[in-house]
């Protein structure tokens, strides 16, 4: 890491309860290793800023900028839905774009953004794939029922029979469990659990891969949920789904999944991007 960050600014920001450190990288001044570093340490609760994930901005020489997104723990995301929204918002906070039409590149692929009114932001996600229905898993002598599509990320869907199994569902165990299970290696999966209330509106929770925990949303988590849901034909564009946090994001589709295909058509992630503060470091802060 450089000998010294104290100075560095960063905005703090949520997109409906995902949180993120995000920096301005175009000089550079940060190298993969030293994000990757960096995210470890300024995201721990308590001991430092605090945060599901890092995500540094630098030019690039095709779209508006490019993201380096980093986990809590410090491994690279091909996507972040959650993070994309407060990605653009920043980007045109900060002068890096000039207009509310923004286009960025992540690992998944190039991503289109639209900035809607103060802080709301509309993003274009790459095409999802890999659709499988009804996998059967063994978890420790019980078997669970899920489904799975890759939004940029992996996912899995379990869908409980009522609101209140959801209530009580044991996210953190289970979704750890799936998370790590054989079926899913090497790169392992996101888990969704949740509740369809009718063909518009669904509950979700979701435990991260690389936040290792539930957290409050999640962004491609979903999407995830709402195509599967759609494959299923339990609910049609466009869908609401309240997050764990209390916030709603709103998932636009133009066609459900199809098995084992790549959804051609557009599907959109909707909802806020909010800026808690802006501040700068302190190396101290991000000692062990």
């Amino acid at each position: 890491m450089a000998a010294t960050l104290k100075g560095t600014r960063f905005m703090k920001m949520t997109g409906t309860g995902n949180d993120f450190i995000i920096i301005d990288n175009r000089e550079l001044k940060l190298d993969k290793e030293s994000g990757r570093q960096l995210a470890r340490m300024a995201c721990r609760h308590k001991l430092s800023v605090g945060a599901d994930g890092l995500i540094l901005i630098e030019d690039d020489p095709e779209a508006d900028f490019r993201w380096l997104f980093f986990n809590a723990d410090g491994s690279e995301a091909e996507m972040c839905g959650n993070g994309a929204r407060c990605a653009a918002r920043f980007a045109r906070l900060n002068g890096i774009v000039d207009k509310d039409s923004i286009t960025f590149r992540t690992l998944a692929g190039i991503i289109e953004a639209q900035i809607l009114g103060e802080r709301r932001v509309k993003v274009r996600m790459t095409a999802p794939h890999s659709l499988k229905t009804d996998i059967s898993v063994d978890l420790e002598g019980r078997s669970l029922d899920l489904h799975f599509i890759n939004t940029g990320v992996p996912h899995t869907v379990h869908f409980t029979q009522t609101a209140d199994q959801l209530e009580g569902f044991d996210i953190f165990n289970v979704g750890r469990s799936v998370r790590y299970h054989q079926r899913f290696q090497p790169a392992g999966t996101n888990a969704n659990f949740a509740f369809v209330h009718g063909p518009h509106n669904i509950t979700v929770r979701t435990y991260e891969r690389g936040v290792e925990d539930e957290t409050l949303a999640c962004g491609t988590g979903s999407i995830a949920t709402a195509l599967v849901a759609a494959a299923k034909g339990l609910v049609r564009s466009p869908v609401q789904m309240l997050t764990r946090g209390g916030e709603t994001l709103v998932i636009h589709f133009d066609e459900a999944p199809q098995e084992g295909g790549i959804t051609k058509s557009g599907v959109y992630l909707e909802g806020d991007a909010r800026v808690v503060y802006d501040a700068q470091l302190w190396d101290e802060t991000l000692r062990p």
